[in-house]
C-alpha cells in the first residue's frame, strides 16, 4: 500500500509552516505540486504581501488541486495559529465575518497549506474597512474580444487618467483581461467610490464607444471590452497582483509596466516564470502607495453625467439589495415597455416595477 508523503515544514521569517501532501499535483499542465506553489509565493514574497496587506481577503481554495472542487472561502479558515491575524468585514446582507489579514509572509504560506490558490482581497484596509483606499479598473473582454482589445482600452484608460492627474498601473488578471489599479485617498464610502468608477468607465466609454461598454446587462455588450464598474462595489473582489489563478497551467496576475504592456501574452506569466521575472524587476507595483488621489473630480463627472447626459445609476450585482437610486435589476429583454418608461423614471427616484 502506497505510503501518504510526510508533511514538511517551512521556515517563512520567524515562522515554521507546516505543508502536508506536498506532492499533490496542483496544476496538471506541467505537473507542479502543492510544494511548488508555496515555493512561488515564498519567491514573489514582498510582491504579494504588499498586495495583500492589511486587507480582508477572500480565499479560493482547491483542496484536490484546480480540477477539483472549488471552495470561496471569506471566513477565515478553521485552524489558523494564533498568529493569523484576521479582520471583521460587513458584506452587503448586513451579516459580518472575519476574513483573513495578511501581515506577514508566513500567513499566506499558512493559506497555501489549506489549500488556497487564488488570493481576492478587499479594496479596503484593516484601519477602516468602510473606505476603500483603492480604485480597480476591470477590462473584461467579452465573447469576440480577448488581450489585444483589452491592451487597446487600457491605453484609452490611461489617457483619460493623465488628464485627470492620475497613475495608473496595470497588470494582467491571469485570465483573459486587464487590471488597473489605482491608490486613492481613502475619503469615501463604497457607494461613491462606485459611482466614481462608474462615471470613470463612462467617460472612457465615450472615446471608443464601438469598443467598450459599460452594460451590465449581458444581452447588451455585444463584442467590446466591458469596464466592470461593479467591482469596486461592497465585498466585490478580484485577484491581486502575484495571485495564481485556478487553471491547470498555473498562470498569475502579473504586475506589468506600461512601457511593456503592448508586447505581454497572459502565457508569459506563470509560477515556472514569475519568480525569475520578480527576481530581476522587483515589485512593479511598489511605487503605487506613494501618492494617492482624490476621486472628487470624479464624483464631479458623476454629477454631470446625471445633469447633462440623464445619466443616473446603473445596476448593482444581484446579491445586494435594492439601492435607492438605482434602475430596474431586469434584463431589458424582459422589460414590457411600460417597464422602460418606469426605468427612466428612476432617475427621479420613482421605483420601477419589476417583471419576474
Amino acid at each position: 500500500m502506497a505510503t501518504k508523503p510526510a508533511a514538511i515544514e517551512l521556515q517563512v521569517g520567524q515562522r515554521s509552516v507546516r505543508i502536508s501532501n506536498p506532492q499533490r499535483v496542483y496544476f496538471p499542465t506541467r505537473g507542479e505540486t502543492k510544494l511548488d506553489l508555496a515555493n512561488y509565493y515564498l519567491s514573489v514574497g514582498d510582491g504579494i504581501v504588499r498586495a495583500l496587506r492589511d486587507r480582508p481577503c477572500m480565499l479560493h481554495r482547491y483542496p484536490e488541486g484546480v480540477g477539483g472542487e472549488k471552495i470561496y472561502q471569506k471566513r477565515l479558515p478553521k485552524g489558523a495559529p494564533d498568529w493569523v491575524q484576521t479582520v471583521e468585514v460587513a458584506f452587503p446582507s448586513g451579516r459580518t465575518a472575519d476574513e483573513l489579514r495578511v501581515t506577514e509572509l508566513a500567513s499566506v504560506i499558512w493559506a497555501v497549506q489549506m489549500s488556497t490558490v487564488e488570493f481576492h482581497p478587499w479594496h479596503s484596509r484593516a484601519a477602516d474597512t468602510e473606505h476603500p483606499d483603492e480604485l480597480r479598473i476591470d477590462l473584461d473582454p467579452q465573447p469576440g474580444t480577448g488581450l489585444e482589445e483589452a491592451k487597446i482600452v487600457a491605453e484609452i484608460v490611461r489617457e483619460v487618467l493623465a488628464e485627470l492627474g492620475m497613475i495608473g498601473f496595470p497588470k494582467t488578471s491571469g485570465s483573459r483581461g486587464l487590471h488597473i489599479y489605482v491608490r486613492i485617498e481613502p475619503d469615501y464610502g463604497f457607494r461613491e467610490v462606485r459611482r466614481a468608477a462608474l462615471a470613470f468607465a463612462r467617460e472612457v466609454e465615450r472615446r471608443a464607444p464601438k469598443l467598450i461598454t459599460t452594460a451590465w446587462w449581458k444581452e447588451e455588450r455585444g463584442t467590446q471590452i466591458f469596464l466592470d464598474y461593479n467591482q469596486n462595489a461592497r465585498d466585490r473582489t478580484i485577484a491581486c497582483g502575484y495571485s495564481v489563478r485556478g487553471f491547470p497551467w498555473a498562470p498569475v496576475s502579473a504586475p506589468l509596466t506600461w512601457e511593456e504592456l503592448p508586447d505581454v501574452e497572459m502565457r508569459d506569466f506563470t509560477i515556472a516564470t514569475m519568480p525569475t521575472r520578480f527576481a530581476k524587476l522587483g515589485d512593479l507595483h511598489a511605487a503605487m502607495d506613494d501618492a494617492a488621489f482624490s476621486i472628487a473630480p470624479l464624483l464631479d463627472w458623476a454629477d454631470r453625467d446625471e445633469r447633462d447626459r440623464g445619466l443616473g445609476d446603473a445596476p448593482y450585482p444581484p446579491n445586494f439589495p435594492k439601492q435607492e437610486g438605482e434602475p430596474p435589476r431586469v434584463q431589458p429583454s424582459r422589460m414590457n415597455k411600460a417597464n422602460w418608461a418606469d426605468a427612466a423614471a428612476t432617475v427621479d427616484g420613482v421605483e420601477p416595477q419589476q417583471l419576474d
